[in-house]
């Protein structure tokens, strides 16, 4: 039986940012305090969206990313806490699924919304 090649000179695995994207945006939604919000086009409800993320790749050992990553959080929300257990979640996400690591986060808080439904108003 011939003994395989050292791992270096197997080759190498390169993740497309679209997949990196989607293991952040999945981490992001994960945090308790954000929130998924309906989305609506011309009035017509077409489903749900949490987090949206923008990926750009670097290099080094290992691979670095910057994420520009935009939220909507629960009102009433300690902002800066969410915030930061997002960028903790986020950046343990992608290292432990992926192998990369969080070179820069932007995070945008888009929106605050009350995680209950609003109570019905009489005229």
């Amino acid at each position: 039986m011939t003994p395989l090649p050292a791992v270096e000179e197997r080759g190498r695995l390169e993740i497309h940012p679209a997949v990196l994207r989607k293991i952040v945006e999945h981490a992001a939604d994960q945090v308790p305090g954000t929130l998924r919000h309906e989305r609506r086009l011309a009035g017509i409800d077409i489903g749900e969206a949490g987090a949206s993320a923008r990926v750009t790749t670097g290099s080094g050992d290992p691979p670095t990313v910057d994420i520009r990553l935009e939220l909507t959080l629960q009102y009433p929300a300690p902002v800066r806490t969410v915030v930061a257990a997002v960028r903790a979640a986020v950046g343990e996400e992608l290292a432990h699924i992926a192998g990369h690591r969080v070179r820069a986060l932007t995070v945008t808080v888009a929106g605050l919304r009350s995680a209950r439904p609003a109570a019905a108003r009489l005229h």
